[in-house]
């Protein structure tokens, strides 16, 4: 189903995103999640995709198989990184073989340890290259919906690590939207006033595609940093951190503040007319179920209840 019927609709949409295991364990414990998370009737699961393509395979086979013994809808990530034309090709082939109807076109990260790593030798130096070609690709070659893939981008509301200059970040987010995405999906904030300025700047820079927030509930204190660790960082606000330093050592209060603040930002979200809300899931359930419980969106036991605008 392509992403704008998957959007369509005053109703909130939820969505989830998973990670490709790499050990049998974790593919089970991913299914396990998976199972607990249907009845929450996401609009679709987006699946990443390694640095460099590092677990292309392992995407590939993900989203087959969320495919075809599941109800869900999926969605796996496309980075630029090291891909020709011809590989790209292929992947949109199995892809459309596969039913799948939408991409998340990436830029992407290096590979590990590749210091100085040159876009500009990749057949796809930006995302927007590769935005182009997934359109064209489904023009060429009479994708099974006459709209071609339903493709989206990733966008920073805190701001880009990679672009201080705010003026130009637009201008490359601009760039995407032209070159043919549908829709955005933000990386995790932890400010609300971050995705409302963001927001509002995509309007005055003439960006009218869906825009869905992305939520990430803080888990653990060791989580927290890594997330601090990250290109770029992201920004916590101390009224966070307070929270959390007050848990002190205890995993499950830190668990719980994660949980309560991820619910306060959704429901501030939606409150403010933002329809579309993305959880980054780390693979596992029970965070997610909780905020969607907390929001009113499913019953105690897991299912669905219709939720107005």
């Amino acid at each position: 189903m392509h992403i704008h019927d998957l959007l369509a609709g005053e109703e909130p949409k939820f969505s989830f995103e998973f990670f490709p295991p790499k050990t049998e364990a974790g593919t089970q414990a991913l299914f396990a999640s998976i199972s607990e998370l249907q009845s929450c009737l996401p609009s679709f699961v987006s699946v990443t995709y390694g640095a460099g393509g590092s677990t292309r395979s392992q995407t590939h086979d993900l989203v087959a198989r969320l495919r075809k013994e599941t109800g869900l809808n999926p969605v796996p990530h496309l980075t630029c990184i090291g891909h020709t034309e011809r590989e790209v090709s292929q992947i949109l082939e199995r892809y459309t073989a596969a039913g799948v109807g939408n991409i998340l076109a990436l830029r992407g990260d290096a590979p590990a340890g590749a210091m100085n790593y040159e876009h500009r030798n990749d057949a796809f130096p930006h995302a927007a290259d590769l935005v182009k070609f997934i359109r064209r690709f489904g023009e060429r070659h009479g994708h099974s919906d006459p709209r071609g893939f339903g493709i989206g981008v990733a966008a920073f509301p805190e701001g880009h690590p990679a672009t201080p200059n705010r003026f130009l970040e637009m201008d490359h987010l601009k760039a995407k939207i032209d070159a043919g995405a549908d829709y955005i999906c933000t990386q995790m904030f932890f400010d609300n006033r971050d995705f409302y300025d963001f927001k509002a700047r995509c309007e005055l820079a003439g960006i009218h595609v869906p825009i869905i927030a992305g939520i990430m509930p803080v888990s653990s204190v060791s989580g927290l940093h890594r997330m601090a660790g990250l290109a770029g960082g992201c920004r916590f606000p101390a009224k966070l951190l307070k929270a959390l330093q007050r848990a002190g050592d205890d995993p499950d209060r830190v668990r719980r503040i994660g949980i309560h603040y991820a619910t306060e930002q959704c429901s501030d979200l939606l409150q403010h007319g933002v329809r579309n809300l993305h959880l980054y899931t780390l693979n596992q359930s029970a965070a997610s179920r909780e905020i969607l419980l907390n929001l009113g969106v499913i019953h105690r036991d897991g299912t669905h209840c219709r939720m107005t605008a």
